[in-house]
């Protein structure tokens, strides 16, 4: 018997949410549930199908697998913010605010070799149990396990040696950041040095602004009104070092590190994204 439009409506928000995870883009979950509801329909099949949402959702994770193998075998690089259309960059934004998605994981989801993505996020992130994903993965329940293992060990936090821990004070870096989120630039002003530094790409910056500003009144005047930016940033480790990441939708568009001396910030850098960074968690404490 197959699935009714009834059933397939009840389980869509889940499978939108297991499909957005899996491909880190809320256009393409649709277009993998609306395959995944084609195939449903079309299926030739007497038996009657005890679960229609786990059954479903097994159909759209063979989707998603199929879909990320086929950007493996392009050769495509996980997209950058500036390489997302506007308006699905919006709709990714909007995904991770409604369903309260961590930022920083679909970041570093989209490091993850195709089966080890679909491995962890059926099993860790929606309680898949491994038979049903090794179903989906075409192989066996050791296998499954092996590649959800190995997700975990990729997003699991990195360590820190004693001279990158200390390179920054992290609370004041945190504290900075948190101020920048709210434009409150009484806050900035207290935690930046006198004579702190911003520098930034021109790409970053609109047309005629100015790559390098001193002084820290001037650096928090301007850092509230890019705010909106500071709200889609999420704390990483890229290329070893700590930083922030902004990353609207879940799309890294650029890094922001900041350097601090003496208890007050004193440099912060802003540079592109570059689809070479490599992106881990960050240290402990885990913020993913």
């Amino acid at each position: 018997m197959p699935i009714t439009v009834e059933e397939f409506a009840t389980a869509r928000p889940h499978l939108l949410s297991v499909a957005h995870r899996m491909l880190g883009s809320a256009h393409d979950a649709q277009d993998a549930v609306q395959t995944a509801w084609v195939r449903a329909a079309t299926a030739r099949s007497s038996a009657s199908i005890e679960n229609p949402s786990a059954w479903l959702t097994t159909v759209t994770a063979r989707v998603c697998l199929d879909e990320l193998r086929a950007r493996r075998r392009r050769n495509e690089a996980p997209l950058l913010a500036d390489a997302v259309p506007a308006a699905d960059l919006a709709a990714d934004e909007a995904v991770l605010h409604t369903e309260d998605v961590s930022r920083a994981l679909m970041v570093l989801l989209d490091r993850l070799t195709p089966p080890q993505r679909v491995a962890y996020v059926l099993h860790d992130l929606f309680s898949t149990p491994f038979d049903r994903v090794a179903e989906v993965l075409g192989g066996t329940v050791p296998s499954a396990k092996q590649h959800a293992s190995r997700a975990r060990r990729r997003l699991a936090p990195a360590r820190q040696s004693a001279e990158e821990s200390g390179r920054a004070d992290q609370q004041i870096v945190d504290a900075f950041m948190a101020a920048a989120r709210t434009g409150d630039a009484r806050r900035m002003i207290q935690l930046l040095a006198p004579d702190s530094v911003r520098d930034a790409e021109a790409a970053l910056l609109p047309h005629g602004g100015r790559t390098t500003v001193t002084g820290a009144s001037d650096i928090a005047a301007e850092t509230a009104r890019f705010r909106d930016r500071i709200r889609a940033a999420c704390r990483l480790t890229v290329n070893g070092r700590p930083m922030y990441v902004i990353a609207p939708g879940g799309h890294p568009f650029a890094t922001v590190e900041i350097s601090t001396a003496g208890g007050q910030v004193t440099r912060i850098t802003l540079r592109s994204a570059r689809t070479e960074d490599r992106f881990d968690a960050p240290g402990p404490p885990n913020t993913l």
